[in-house]
């Protein structure tokens, strides 16, 4: 199976050479790590299986948030933290796209102007909510931002979870209608004011098109989910996805990459061709600047209203009904991750760490 890091080892160097000049720090952090992760470089262990003898090398991840071999335990644990933090109500999922008109000033200003993008979306749609013909009180927002289709190309947009309703003033809970959060068209204005308004604050001297005033920026707000494991399960595809999976890659010839993906519009399945080098561009502008945060909490969510969500879950917890979603389902009996893999008898045994860039024995 081709893997990115084969890609990255095949034209990173080509790439370097052409573009290295011109590079962020993290793009080229990118391609070094993704190519060392869990290679000799990178260090590890050494097993043996108590029984048999059967010896095992395993290295250690380069942790690196855009690589794909790593996170899954990450996304494991994170889900785990964000299931206490559910409340027992359907939630909606809003989306909130920018035109691609301002493609070009979010590539080059993309640590301002991503938080940009996802303080005004946040703010916007709290104003509407504390609306009394609306929800009439305070949301509690997961918000996670997304910068690519599913063919890699530049499209920031940010993904929310949203439970229908908030708490008014007065401490109770007010439920949205069935459907019904909050008007997407009066959003979108209301977005697209404020983050016009908090871009040119933050960079005055940028040259913005003024054609984003012309037209309606997409704001979509999904009907909403009756379980919290479907959100929970909705959540994990967002929070440690990168843009491109391992699996998607088809073939890695003359020169060229081949990669499935779905369209959006029609749900075909497609390949798609592209150079070496077109193919790490793609991949390399969805790698964030280094320390921004793409997961943020708003509204009853953020930190300073943690105590306040503990009260809400109780007060929700009261009226729940239980739902088939409720019943826990058999769990399958867990394989031992320790069990030697030659004889299925024996337990692999750590008996010596390797230390980075060390080499296995031939």
């Amino acid at each position: 199976m081709i893997e990115l890091a084969d890609i990255v080892a095949k034209h990173g160097g080509e790439y370097l050479t052409d573009f290295g000049e011109r590079m962020l720090p993290s793009h080229k952090r990118a391609l070094a790590d993704i190519l060392a992760c869990r290679t000799e470089s990178m260090g590890g262990h050494l097993h043996e299986c108590n029984a048999c003898g059967h010896q095992h090398y395993s290295y250690h991840s380069c942790k690196n948030r855009s690589c794909p071999k790593c996170h899954t335990n990450d996304t494991k644990r994170w889900l785990e933290k964000r299931e206490a933090e559910l409340l027992p109500v359907r939630y909606f999922h809003v989306v909130f796209t920018l035109p691609q008109e301002l493609r070009d000033n979010m590539r080059s200003n993309q640590s301002k102007l991503y938080s940009i993008l996802m303080q005004a979306a946040s703010e916007m749609l709290m104003k509407l909510a504390l609306d009394p013909k609306h929800v009439g009180g305070k949301l509690s927002i997961l918000a996670v931002l997304h910068t690519w289709t599913r063919a890699m190309e530049f499209h920031p947009h940010v993904h929310m979870l949203v439970p229908a309703g908030g708490l008014d003033k007065d401490g109770n809970w007010r439920t949205t209608r069935k459907k019904w959060l909050v008007p997407v068209k009066a959003l979108s204005r209301l977005f697209r004011a404020r983050f016009m308004k908090l871009a040119k604050k933050a960079l005055p001297e940028e040259n913005f098109p003024q054609d984003v005033w012309e037209k309606e920026w997409v704001v979509y707000c999904k009907p909403p989910l009756t379980s919290s494991k479907k959100v929970l399960r909705y959540l994990g595809r967002y929070v440690h996805r990168i843009a491109i999976a391992n699996s998607r890659i088809e073939s890695m010839d003359n020169g060229k990459v081949t990669f499935r993906y779905q369209e959006s519009a029609t749900g075909e399945l497609k390949k798609l061709t592209l150079s070496g080098k077109e193919f790490l561009r793609r991949y390399l502008q969805h790698v964030l600047p280094e320390g921004f945060h793409k997961v943020r909490y708003y509204g009853l969510l953020s930190p300073a209203n943690r105590i306040t969500l503990k009260r809400v879950q109780l007060l929700l917890a009261q009226r729940r009904k239980v739902t088939p979603d409720d019943i826990k389902e058999t769990a399958e009996k867990p394989v031992d991750k320790h069990l030697c893999p030659c004889c299925s008898e024996g337990i692999m045994v750590v008996i010596a760490s390797l230390p980075r860039k060390s080499r296995s024995p031939t």
